[in-house]
């Protein structure tokens, strides 16, 4: 069982910053692959960017250069740092984690925290 607090949302202008961060209460966090996921209204959940427990990390051609996501062992916790921050970027942002061990894979999420991005 995992599960997942996000923070760090709000209102920014364009071209401005923001951290998100997501506090995982699991015994496992070191073996789950820790993810961030957007959903725009009228849109489908994309995936923003993803890090495994090796560090490893993807990310979404439209945030590529921008995000940076990255993740602390020893605070169970994946943080997305987003800068150069667009109108597009406007968005609920969601964590998501799963045991890359799993057989099945079960994926886990935050309850979302919402970025806007608006002058």
């Amino acid at each position: 069982q995992v599960q997942l607090v996000e923070s760090g949302g709000g209102l920014v202008q364009p071209g401005g910053s923001l951290r998100l961060s997501c506090a995982a209460s699991t015994s496992i966090f070191g073996f789950t692959v820790m993810g961030w996921y957007r959903q725009a209204p009228g849109k489908e959940r994309e995936e923003v960017a993803i890090v495994t427990p090796g560090s490893s990390t993807r990310y979404a051609d439209s945030v590529k250069g921008r995000f940076t996501i990255s993740r602390d062992n020893s605070k169970s916790t994946v943080y997305l740092q987003m800068n150069d921050l667009k109108p597009d970027d406007t968005a609920v942002y969601y964590c998501n984690a799963y045991d890359i061990r799993a057989t099945v894979r079960a994926d886990y999420w935050g309850q979302g925290t919402q970025v806007t991005v608006s002058s």
